[in-house]
């Protein structure tokens, strides 16, 4: 004996999609940016130096002296002789007024011992000009930098973001609607 049998035919549902991709789109602009500096500043001073150097005595010592210098000198000298002069024989006359009867000899004698002197002369070595005759006087100088600096500048400005965004679609149709059918097959 046979039995009877369910045959089942299916048929699957069909769909179609249409599919729309995202579009995602991102831009920035280069920022802008700015630096600047000011120059520094730089400022020196100076108080120059001083060397002096005062030889008027070495010259002097050595015989080299101004031409006004040389009159006063001379007209110095020419003074004191002319006083001494005039001391001395104010001297040797007083001492010719006061001779005593005695004859005087021992005052004639000291007027003409005192005109015989022969002044001997210094013999060595000098040195001309002395030790010390050139005088140095050094005034040091100063020297004053001063240095400024100006800190830079800095500007920046960012560009801002596009962001544009489109988002994505999913639209489907069926195409073919599922179906199932059932059949009995009897067994004879």
């Amino acid at each position: 004996m046979k039995l009877d049998q369910i045959q089942i035919q299916t048929q699957d549902a069909k769909v179609n999609l249409n599919i729309a991709k995202p579009v995602q789109h991102i831009e920035q602009p280069r920022a802008k940016q700015t630096i600047s500096q000011p120059a520094a500043t730089l400022q020196i001073s100076q108080k120059d130096a001083k060397l002096l150097v005062d030889s008027s005595q070495a010259y002097r010592e050595l015989g080299l002296i101004s031409n006004g210098e040389s009159i006063r000198n001379f007209a110095q000298k020419g003074q004191s002789a002319v006083m001494e002069g005039i001391a001395r024989r104010a001297s040797e006359g007083n001492s010719l007024m006061n001779i005593q009867p005695d004859g005087g000899r021992d005052t004639l004698s000291n007027i003409a011992k005192q005109h015989d002197t022969y002044e001997q002369q210094r013999l060595g070595i000098e040195w001309k000009p002395s030790v010390g005759s050139v005088k140095i006087k050094y005034e040091a100088g100063d020297l004053n930098i001063q240095f400024q600096t100006q800190k830079p500048k800095i500007d920046v400005q960012l560009g801002k973001v596009v962001h544009d965004y489109t988002p994505g679609k999913v639209s489907g149709t069926l195409v073919q609607r599922e179906n199932v059918q059932t059949s009995v097959i009897k067994g004879e």
